[in-house]
This record gives C-alpha cells, structure tokens and sequence, in this order.
C-alpha cells in the first residue's frame, strides 16, 4: 500500500487554490475541476459533503486537530508575503521555538491550521557559519548530530 496524498474539503475550489498557489508557491499538478491537486502532495475537494455522502453538518470547520507543514528558506520574506494579505486569520503570530526555529500558524480560507517554519537546515547553517561547533549546534537546535553533520558538508 501507498500513501497518495491529503485532502482538504473546502467551499470554494477557486479561492482556495489561488490561495495556495499564491501565498504557497504550490503548483496544480492536476485539476479536477472540484478537486485540484498541488505538487506539495496534498488535494483540496469541493463539495466534501457530496463525495463522502456525508451531510453538509458533519463537515467540521476548524477543527484545529492537523495542519500542514511548510518550511521556507527566508521566513521573514514569507512574513513580508503575509503581511500584503491582511485578510489572513492567524493561529498565533510569529514565535520562537526552543529548537531555535521561527513559525506562524495561520488558516486557510476554510480554518484549516497552517504552520509555516524556517528552515531547520537554514537554522544549522546559520549557527555552523557563526562558528559553533556540529556538536553544539546539533544540542543548540535539538536536532541529530547526523542532520547538522550532512548540513555541515554541504557547506564545504
């Protein structure tokens, strides 16, 4: 058996995929017309209720229980993208976890939980070029040794 992919039910197939592509630089690998998919590895359906024969009050809006992950090189670019949607609902704004790596949780047009990170491997390389050691950085962002050491190679 194979893992495909995620499907999120959404209202309004149109607004949530230009949501997506524009604010997440997702790519429609195939559209379905109600169900379109991303390169990112997940879907949205319109129409949820009808696919699954489920009635329209058993689809639970924000629900708060998943999100999906995305992690960008330059979070405060990302930040600055945010910002130009004013419309954006957040979760929390931006914080700072003890692993060292900055997030912002955010809802998509139908209050599906988004969290979007820096990058963990930006994390490493940014405390290996301030000259802390594979050892520290790896204790420092709470990460495996071995993760720090291939980032550390792919800095040579």
């Amino acid at each position: 058996m194979k893992f495909q992919l995620a499907l999120l039910a959404v209202k309004d197939v149109e607004i949530s995929k230009k949501f997506y592509s524009d604010l997440f630089e997702q790519k429609v690998v195939l559209d379905l017309g109600w169900n379109v998919t991303f390169s990112g590895g997940f879907a949205i359906q319109q129409n949820f209720a009808w696919l699954t024969g489920l009635s329209e009050g058993d689809i639970v809006e924000k629900s708060n229980n998943m999100e999906l992950y995305f992690e960008v090189d330059d979070f405060d670019e990302f930040l600055e993208k945010l910002h130009a949607h004013p419309e954006i609902k957040y979760v929390h704004p931006p914080k700072k976890h003890e692993w060292q790596q900055r997030v912002v949780r955010i809802y998509d047009p139908d209050y599906h939980m988004i969290e979007v990170g820096e990058s963990m491997e930006v994390i490493a390389r940014r405390y290996l070029k301030d000259g802390f050691t594979a050892e520290e950085t790896a204790k420092i962002i709470q990460h495996p040794l071995e993760f720090v050491k291939r980032v550390q190679e792919s800095l040579k």
